[in-house]
């Protein structure tokens, strides 16, 4: 069973290094796909229309990507590719076999110096420009906090809620520096921090940037 306390400590910047990964071979990374599954249990478990866990690895030593050369999911038996993108993130599938079987994840990193660590973020899937309205955004602020709390487990969601990390609205992501005249955003260069506000429940007034948005995650306090 995993350490609930230590899951949330590590939360705190909203990505988790899992450390008990371990190497077979110089170049290769590897991980058991069990702790995937378990947070992916999570997730499907869940009523959520943009929250989702995503994995990526990086280098220890720099935090930037480690990009992936090859990957393969094995088990006893057998071995299937592993699908991952130009930014590291892993593909994974939801597959109770796979938990059943031990399954582990093996990478082969691009660079053989990189010493590389596996980090779980919390992000939104299928969030555009079209959805930057006060509505969409305050759902996308309850699910992720929703998300957040079902990841740290029952015990310290219910009887340990002051260990949670403390999430402060949503932070937006553009292509390039945006600049947006309402008192909800800070923006910094491309990055905005959005407080989201209760009474945006049921307010559907559009935000028109026409910056392309890469990417939301969740707004944790330090």
């Amino acid at each position: 069973m995993n350490n609930p306390v230590r899951c949330v400590s590590n939360m705190m910047a909203v990505a988790i290094v899992f450390m008990a990964s371990f190497s077979v071979q110089a170049k290769e990374f590897v991980v058991s796909y069990d702790g995937f599954y378990d947070r992916l249990k999570v997730v499907n478990k869940g009523d959520f229309q943009f929250a989702q866990v995503n994995f990526y690895i990086t280098d220890i030593a720099t935090n930037e990507e480690c990009l992936i050369k090859n990957g393969r999911i094995i088990t006893e038996r057998e071995e299937f590719p592993l699908n991952y993108t130009e930014q590291a993130q892993l593909l994974l599938p939801y597959d109770k076999q796979l938990d059943t079987n031990k399954a582990v994840v093996v990478i082969e990193p691009l660079n053989e110096n990189h010493d590389c660590q596996l980090k779980l973020q919390i992000e939104a899937r299928e969030f555009t420009n079209s959805n930057l309205n006060k509505h969409q955004l305050y759902q996308l602020d309850g699910e992720f906090d929703e998300l957040l709390s079902n990841l740290s487990g029952f015990f310290v969601s219910k009887l340990m809620s002051f260990l949670l990390p403390e999430q402060k609205g949503v932070v937006l992501t553009f292509t390039s520096p945006v600049t947006i005249a309402d008192p909800a955003f800070d923006c910094q260069e491309s990055v905005c921090h959005v407080s989201v506000d209760e009474q945006w429940q049921d307010d559907k007034t559009a935000f028109a940037i026409s910056t392309p948005l890469l990417k939301v995650t969740p707004w944790i306090a330090k």
